[in-house]
């Protein structure tokens, strides 16, 4: 294992030594201070007094050379302005090219700087962390507090990068200005959505998004995905073999498959008891039928991400041939008059389930530089399923034969999927592209030949904040070493089974999984049992109940805009998270039939808000996963997302079973019994929260 110390003196430019965060003396302070507290010398006051000095002299250091860097730059970009402007009267091929190179080398410093303030900046965290350890007192709270927002403070400077904004555009305009326009007259400004397609631009702005933590609604989505995201950016060569994997038709079909699959989970949900019901079975029996598929899914979510290490076109081919299969025998369940047929059939569906192989190609095989909007997509494509499946169910209301076959509300959905599967596959066979397996052989090698020559992409390699919590032992003994922070071989060894992949877990991860697994199953609860309580309540047909289903999935999208792009930028993560959970509990709280008469608008509004906050709480929960997750299970078959695929799937399959098992009370005690361990289960991972809270980032 290498020590954070060890690290930061091998990733320090020589240079620029005395100007680094003094790590190694800060965290000898530390224990220095423990120890006269031990001893009684010293007082918990005179620490924290001292301790915030000591940074914010550290800061001043680190910032005052970052404005003189950057002046520098500013200085060397107006002497290359000087030269471009007299080009402009007199163009000159070889000395454009010469100044293009200037401007390059710029960028190639400005790289270097970002390198300087991420290493200070984790150092910073670290050392933070260590003391809020160490005296189990929330230092980092309050001295970021204090210093983030006050007019005199340096933090910003560190954490906000001040002025390295105006670097990079003064940069990318003039490169932008240097390159064959072939006669256009349009300015970068004109063309805002055109990025400057420039190497060295894309390296600065990657390690400037790296850096900047503000949220925005496309990587809300993309972490809502919990498309675990490697440590490191790509090199030069990695990203030539991004290249040359990723192929549009393939990623827009992986893309098509999670729509579809979605569509085929829910399509069936206003029908379920009706159709059950037909078969002379108990109208509560919906709940198997529904969740039939969700148990197959726990299997089939492990040979699928298994299968993905091997291929991705034969996945997506059985998958499908797989869920005709299933739909098929789902319709032809009720000419055959048996319920039987129609578990198999739903048991099928999920076997076809190839959301992990859907999730394992946007990770592997689609560049870094687009990563964040494919991951979005799938959140989207999954999104406009769920609402899509309910709403096609209720324009299905027919009801007629071809030959002995009968086509009405209940089969329809099957025949319907079916058909859908069958298009899917030939156009699958028809645009597919499988990635080259030698691509990964080369990526393996060219990241095994690193040298000191790629310093300069290794430098922005960690993001600006990881929250992994597993302890190792550091060069003094003390734990505070991130598993990022591992020796290579053992940092990039995936996980090979459910139980090392749990090992990986943090208690925080732990809680962050209950929290998936409650809200997973609160929303089941209250998708799956709509139809018979809607019924049995309100005496609603399948059109409206199709309707109100829609509506419900119309929500997605809306609530992660809000949260992504205003409420994420207004409270950190984990306050969300918790008052998202509280108002779940309410939610749940509200819908118990208390009251004589039960009303629709008592169901719905408890329903809606139930579902907006669990919504709410999916996104922010995924997305602090995403960040505090092991870096070893964004790889291999026991993967971040197949645990937390695991966990919703078991969430589903549990509801779903309580549904079917409390319809022996009677649809008249249904709604009570299915939500006291939703109310349970909520209460639980409040607490849970609580007691982790300060571990949250």
């Amino acid at each position: 294992m290498v020590a954070f110390g060890k690290k930061l003196k091998e990733r320090q430019i020589q240079e620029w030594q005395g100007y680094y965060i003094n790590y190694k003396l800060m965290k000898k302070k530390v224990k220095h201070y423990g120890q006269q507290i031990q001893d009684g010398t010293l007082d918990r006051r005179h620490v924290l007094k001292d301790f915030s000095r000591m940074l914010d002299n550290q800061i001043e250091t680190i910032v005052l050379f970052l404005l003189e860097q950057q002046g520098l730059l500013a200085s060397r970009i107006a002497k290359l302005g000087e030269r471009h402007d007299a080009l402009q009267e007199q163009p000159d091929i070889s000395q454009i090219s010469e100044l293009r190179e200037g401007y390059r080398q710029v960028a190639r410093d400005l790289l270097k700087l970002l390198i300087f303030v991420d290493v200070n900046a984790t150092g910073l965290r670290k050392i933070l962390k260590k003391f809020d350890k160490r005296f189990g007192y929330r230092f980092t709270n309050y001295y970021v507090k204090t210093r983030a927002n006050h007019p005199y403070s340096q933090l910003q400077q560190v954490f906000k990068h001040v002025g390295i904004g105006a670097v990079v555009g003064a940069i990318s305009r003039n490169l932008h200005e240097l390159q064959d326009r072939q006669g256009s007259y349009l300015s970068i400004y004109d063309q805002a959505a055109l990025p400057l397609q420039d190497p060295v631009i894309d390296s600065v702005r990657a390690a400037v998004d790296r850096l900047t933590h503000s949220t925005n609604f496309l990587s809300f989505l993309g972490q809502h995905a919990l498309i675990v995201q490697e440590d490191e950016l790509p090199t030069p060569v990695e990203e030539r073999v991004d290249d040359q994997r990723y192929h549009f038709m393939s990623l827009l079909l992986n893309l098509v498959n999670t729509f579809l699959y979605m569509v085929n989970t829910y399509i069936i949900v206003p029908t379920a008891d009706d159709y059950s019901l037909s078969l002379g079975a108990a109208a509560t029996v919906c709940g198997v039928v529904i969740g039939a598929m969700a148990v197959a899914q726990v299997f089939s979510s492990v040979y699928f991400s298994a299968w993905s290490n091997k291929s991705y076109f034969k996945p997506l081919v059985f998958s499908s041939i797989v869920l005709f299969a299933g739909n098929t025998l789902y319709a032809m369940a009720y000419d055959l008059n048996s319920i039987w047929v129609l578990l198999i059939g739903r048991l099928l569906c999920g076997f076809g389930s190839a959301r992990a192989v859907n999730r394992r190609y946007i990770s592997d095989c689609v560049p870094l530089k687009i990563r964040m909007q494919a991951s979005a997509a799938f959140v989207s494509a999954s999104a406009l399923g769920m609402a899509c499946g309910p709403a096609l169910a209720g324009l299905l209301q027919t009801d007629f034969k071809i030959y002995k076959l009968t086509f009405n509300q209940n089969t329809l959905p099957g025949w319907v999927m079916a058909i859908a599967w069958l298009l899917y596959l030939i156009w699958l066979c028809i645009s597919f592209k499988e990635p080259s397996r030698e691509d990964e052989v080369i990526q393996q090698e060219s990241s095994r030949g690193t040298t000191e020559n790629d310093a300069l992409e290794k430098g922005h390699k960690q993001p600006l904040l990881i929250s992994s919590d597993d302890k190792k032992e550091d060069e003094d003994g003390d734990q505070d070493i991130d598993e990022s922070e591992e020796a290579p071989e053992e940092t990039r060894r995936p996980a090979t089974s459910f139980l090392s992949a749990y090992r990986l877990l943090t208690p925080s991860v732990k809680v962050q999984l209950l929290i998936y697994f409650m809200l997973k199953y609160a929303m089941e609860i209250l998708l799956s049992e709509s139809s018979v309580i809607t019924t049995y309540y309100f005496s609603w047909n399948t059109s409206k109940v199709a309707i109100f289903l829609f509506c419900l999935g119309l929500t997605v999208l809306p609530v992660n805009i809000l949260v992504g792009s205003y409420i994420s930028n207004m409270f950190e993560d984990r306050q969300i998270l918790l008052a998202s959970e509280i108002v779940v509990c309410i939610g749940i709280v509200m819908s118990f039939h208390m009251f004589n008469p039960y009303s629709v608008v008592q169901y719905v509004s408890s329903g809606l808000i139930m579902f907006v906050s669990a919504e709410v709480l999916e996104g922010v929960n995924l997305s602090l996963l995403s960040r505090v997750m092991s870096s070893r299970l964004s790889r291999g078959t026991y993967n971040g997302g197949l645990l937390s695929t695991e966990a919703g799937t078991l969430a589903r399959v549990v509801a779903d079973a309580t549904i079917t098992l409390a319809g022996y009370l009677g649809e008249s005690k249904l709604l009570n019994v299915t939500l006291l361990p939703s109310l349970f289960i909520c209460v639980i991972s409040i607490i849970a929260t609580c007691f982790t809270y300060n571990t949250l980032y």
